[in-house]
């Protein structure tokens, strides 16, 4: 069965870096996109960074020049790397995954599977 499990999660100060990872199983699944999602408190969620079969990264407006999203296809890791990272990207990062080529940042619904979270805290 298909099992994504994220952290790193942590509490930084405006400014700092992080690298959440999201260890996946996808057996079966021969084509995939893999994303990245937040959920703010009070907010929808929304779509940060994705990645194709294929190695094509996507970003968000917000996220792009800051993060960067890459996937290690031995160690089955998917990375999300943040910089400069500012108190409106506080929330709950998701890693999701999609059996299909079309790879965008959307904001989710199309992806068919979830890991549980990682919480992301910046604060002063």
């Amino acid at each position: 069965q298909v099992q994504l499990v994220e952290s790193g999660g942590d509490s930084v100060q405006p400014g700092g870096s992080l690298t959440l990872s999201c260890a996946y199983s996808l057996p079966g699944m021969l084509t995939s996109c893999m994303g990245w999602f937040r959920q703010a408190p009070g907010k929808e969620r929304e779509g940060v960074a994705s990645f194709s079969s294929g190695d094509i990264d996507r970003y968000s407006d917000s996220a792009e020049g800051r993060f960067t999203i890459s996937r290690d296809k031995v160690k089955k890791v998917l990375y999300l790397r943040m910089y400069n990272l500012q108190p409106e990207d506080t929330g709950m990062y998701y890693c999701a995954v999609r059996s299909s080529s079309l790879c965008l940042v959307s904001g989710g619904d199309e992806y068919e599977y979830w890991g549980q979270g990682t919480r992301v805290t910046v604060s002063s």
